[in-house]
């Protein structure tokens, strides 16, 4: 079966200005980027990985941190509070298991984050999303993207 790579101008543009104004509105783009790679290696989504570790790299996240990140929880020391409540948060809103995110993870990331920083947060794992899901259902192999 063969599978469309095309993406409506469009709807790239729209995914993208979202994207973009979430990370801008979180101010803190290696939190942003492990957020993003959280997210795409739930949904098991090779491009975003592909290029997300690569950005992470470029805004100085750690190779421990990236090596670590699917066993974050376990992995004492090695993210910060605040990071750990972003980490919790995108792993509760992309695998809705439960049919809502548990009030307790939200709980801890609202102590982190202010109201606008928080609605930023949750707008970047709805669009990380989106567009794991656009990559996974066409499957674009990783590589193409140039920063």
């Amino acid at each position: 079966m063969s599978r469309t790579d095309q993406l409506d101008r469009e709807v790239g543009q729209a995914l993208s200005a979202l994207s973009a104004t979430a990370k801008r509105g979180l101010g803190d783009p290696a939190l942003a980027e492990l957020v993003v790679i959280r997210a795409s290696q739930l949904n098991h989504c090779a491009f975003c990985l592909d290029m997300h570790l690569r950005i992470a790299r470029a805004h100085g996240v750690s190779e421990r941190q990236l090596d670590l990140l699917a066993a974050w929880e376990e992995a004492e020391g090695v993210y910060d509070e605040r990071e750990r409540a972003a980490l919790a948060l995108t792993e509760a809103v992309t695998v809705l298991t439960e049919g809502f995110v548990p009030d307790d993870v939200y709980a801890t990331a609202a102590k982190h984050f202010d109201d606008s920083r928080l609605a930023h947060l949750i707008a970047l794992i709805v669009a990380i999303n989106n567009w794991n899901r656009v990559m996974v259902s066409r499957r674009i192999p990783p590589g193409g993207h140039t920063p």
